[in-house]
């Protein structure tokens, strides 16, 4: 996936003037493409086939390709970004939304967005002990809950 248009702060502006960035690159805008983006923010977290799903709600003439190369323009205009939060397909989620990045259970599935301001002491030693400035909102971090089971210590009825 191609990183965010350079001078467009993800989020800034979902609904202003994206259409006119989408028409000045040379894009069209499509009721497709707007299906998409609507799909995704209505969903808050999802997959591709998710999208797909919530889109035929509205129209069945999209296909899978279709979502897929649209989920691509709309990350490239800083209007969705994609995180891995399984081993499967990208979520994407609506930049709409607080930055934040994922915690992800691997015994339930359960997954918490976390505001990235909980994490300035990481990204602060990140950037003094190794020059370095994380992208956070492409960040998981996999784990379990404390409220689930430790898989060690479940006893086998």
């Amino acid at each position: 996936m191609a990183a965010p248009e350079q001078g467009v702060e993800p989020g800034t502006d979902p609904e202003g003037d994206w259409r006119e960035r989408l028409r000045r690159s040379g894009r069209r805008l499509t009721p497709q493409r707007e299906l998409i983006l609507r799909a995704v923010q209505t969903l808050g977290h999802a997959t591709p086939d998710e999208v797909l799903t919530e889109v035929h709600t509205q129209s069945t003439s999209i296909n899978i390709s279709t979502v897929y190369r649209t989920l691509e323009v709309l990350e490239e205009f800083g209007l969705v970004r994609h995180a891995h939060l399984s081993d499967r397909a990208p979520t994407f989620h609506s930049v709409g939304e607080h930055e934040h990045f994922h915690l992800v259970c691997r015994n339930c599935s359960r997954v918490i967005s976390v505001d990235v301001q909980r994490a300035e002491s990481f990204v602060a030693v990140l950037g003094d002990d190794f020059d370095f400035e994380p992208d956070l909102g492409h960040l998981t971090v996999f784990g379990r809950c404390r409220s689930c089971p430790d898989p060690e210590h479940v006893e086998e009825t």
